[in-house]
């Protein structure tokens, strides 16, 4: 069991083994020479993982011929091969399989991924890595038939070096194991409100880098930067000489700024003088320059500041109230996840269209092109690991697993200016080892990135007879804002019921409303009094937004549940749900609820009001 004494031997330990500082996923992969390998995959369906375990359940070892990552091609007329790749068989990457074949619908187990090229370097001498954007939920990987690692985590990236005697001109093949079966031990856990797309669901490539080389780095204002605009920040390289030159360039900002690495990693600080600060209004990024002797990486960045004071979140030093909207990583027309551009695009104009300055990015950390394409149009961000109700609070083991993932979240979008708040889980059940279990990711978020805001949906103690509603989860007294869920007129009596709820909360910090929402089926339409309809939707929200006119101080916004509607396997309702979340405000066809306009105007009444 873990305990508040042992949270600093647990650090440490993480630190011992490079669980908590895992330096060696690349940064900006979009801003590196890349060979993209997405595309038409061949695949095995193998739900027994004969190609992974023996008749005896015991590991293939390499070259054995009946190893699914070894090649499916006979040596001779004599050689028994019982696998095979071909094109009959074949998913496009990224993608989930769910989607893509009637008969993965419901498939939860182990598909064999295979994909054949040719590789020309761009220059000789420096180093191949093999990045995936993600896969859920675990990944063997495999090329040539040698094993190149494992990874764990179905929404975050991860790369491995490619040894130079493995990669050839011609003829590659690289096979890929993944298991999207769900374990009491992982994160997340068995029991989740979305559905478990299967597959490699974001981009894959190879990127190529100097033999020294820029690893990662974060460049952002300091967290109380007043009007003063300090940066700070890091550079963390692979493969420097002792004593290299790091040199951060601003052009527009004739900034130029050259700083000493030790042990392949560099402190980052300077003033950056006047410049424009980003925001939903005004979403000002910046091409900044990192380079050094050997290597050179650019991208485009924002500089805000986001913080709290008393009651207030405070945005470049301004009063902030957040007009947002929970998401998920779907597109409901096609009923698949989310991963390209224009995806994000859709989703992200329907969040502008409904008056949003936010989004909750629910209940994973979503693709690269979604926080990017928040920079760009000027939508904060709520970004999240998967901690969600029931994990095994009590094990180290599952705490390592969500350190790695909170990590490679933070470590991928460190320069987002969009992304404000990281969050470590939701709607987790009060208890003391849960607390300690996530206070402890809370401080390593801290720790990873000082910059920002932490926080993570907290529970409501309700007590419905005197409908009294009270935020004083303990994890509150850790998180910089209080955010909790709440479903008053949906889980709790009826919309009505908002009209005389009285709310408490026992936290002198500002308060958000995650998530709140009503099921209905786009396109039934009947009176406001039954359950499934746009209707009773719609009644739903004007008792809750009557209802946050007179919350208590601190109400800092709302997000929402949710944009659009999602699949669900718990969501069974054969009339009204047939394996569907239908709390979208937008329907499982891209058309606007009534609800929708109900949301649209009270945020256009909002942003008025704090203009």
């Amino acid at each position: 069991m873990i305990t508040r004494r042992s949270i600093a031997t647990i650090i440490l330990a993480f630190i011992a083994t490079g669980i908590f500082a895992q330096d060696d996923l690349i940064g900006n992969v979009p801003g590196r020479k890349t060979t993209s390998l997405n595309g038409k995959w061949q695949y095995i369906v193998d739900p027994y993982e004969t190609g992974f375990y023996d008749y005896r359940y015991k590991e293939r070892r390499e070259g054995d011929p009946e190893a699914y990552w070894n090649t499916d091609v006979p040596r001779n007329k004599g050689e028994r091969k019982e696998h095979g790749y071909i094109d009959k068989y074949t998913l496009q990457v990224p993608g989930d399989w769910n989607s893509q074949r009637a008969k993965f619908l419901y498939y939860e187990g182990t598909v064999w991924y295979k994909k054949s090229f040719d590789f020309k370097r761009a220059s000789p001498g420096g180093k191949v890595y093999l990045w995936f954007g993600a896969v859920n939920y675990k990944a063997d990987v495999y090329l040539n038939g040698k094993k190149l690692g494992a990874h764990k985590g179905g929404f975050t990236p991860f790369n491995f070096e490619v040894p130079d005697s493995l990669l050839k001109a011609t003829g590659n093949f690289l096979v890929v194991k993944v298991d999207n079966k769900r374990y009491a031990q992982e994160i997340p856990t068995l029991n989740t409100d979305w559905w478990n797309y299967g597959g490699i669901t974001r981009d894959v490539n190879l990127v190529e880098l100097p033999a020294a080389h820029i690893l990662n780095y974060a460049i952002q204002l300091k967290r109380a930067a007043g009007a003063d605009n300090d940066v700070e920040g890091w550079v963390r390289l692979s493969g420097a000489a002792t004593g290299e030159q790091v040199t951060i360039e601003i052009p527009e900002l004739r900034i130029k700024r050259s700083f000493t690495a030790q042990d392949n990693n560099a402190a980052i600080a300077f003033n950056i003088g006047t410049l424009q600060r980003w925001s939903p209004e005004n979403p000002k990024l910046y091409r900044v320059i990192i380079s050094t002797a050997t290597d050179r990486t650019e991208e485009k960045i924002g500089f805000r500041t986001i913080a709290v004071e008393g009651k207030k979140i405070l945005l470049n030093g301004n009063p902030l109230f957040l007009r947002g909207i929970s998401v998920h990583e779907e597109i409901p027309q096609q009923a698949r996840r989310a991963y390209s551009k224009a995806d994000a695009i859709q989703l992200l104009t329907w969040a502008k269209q409904l008056g949003c300055n936010m989004v909750r990015l629910a209940h994973y950390p979503h693709n690269e092109a979604m926080t990017r394409m928040a920079d760009s149009l000027g939508i904060l961000v709520w970004s999240e690991i998967p901690v969600y109700w029931t994990i095994d609070f009590a094990s180290k083991e599952v705490l390592e697993k969500a350190t790695v993932q909170l990590h490679e979240m933070i470590s991928r979008d460190v320069n987002r200016a969009s992304i404000i708040i990281w969050s470590v889980g939701n709607e987790t059940p009060v208890s003391e080892v849960r607390t300690t279990f996530m206070r402890t990711l809370l401080e390593r978020a801290r720790a990873k990135d000082p910059t920002r805001l932490v926080s993570a949906a907290l529970e409501v103690k309700h007590d419905n007879a005197n409908n009294l509603h009270t935020i004083d989860d303990p994890l509150g007294n850790y998180t910089d804002i209080v955010a909790f869920n709440e479903y008053l007129g949906w889980y709790n009596g009826t919309p009505e019921y908002c009209r005389s709820a009285k709310w408490i909360i026992t936290y002198d910090k500002p308060f958000f409303i995650s998530e709140t929402g009503a099921e209905a089926l786009g396109g039934y339409h009947v009176d406001n009094r039954t359950m499934w309809s746009e209707e009773y939707q719609a009644w739903y929200y004007e008792e809750q937004l009557s209802m946050l006119e007179h919350m208590p101080p601190g109400f800092s916004g709302i997000s929402p549940w949710l944009l659009a509607d999602f699949r669900s396997p718990r969501r069974n309702n054969p009339r009204f749900q047939d394996g569907w979340n239908n709390k979208g405000l937008i329907d499982q066809q891209g058309r606007k609820k009534k609800a929708f306009y109900l949301v649209n105007n009270y945020y256009k009444k909002i942003k008025t009001q704090t203009q």
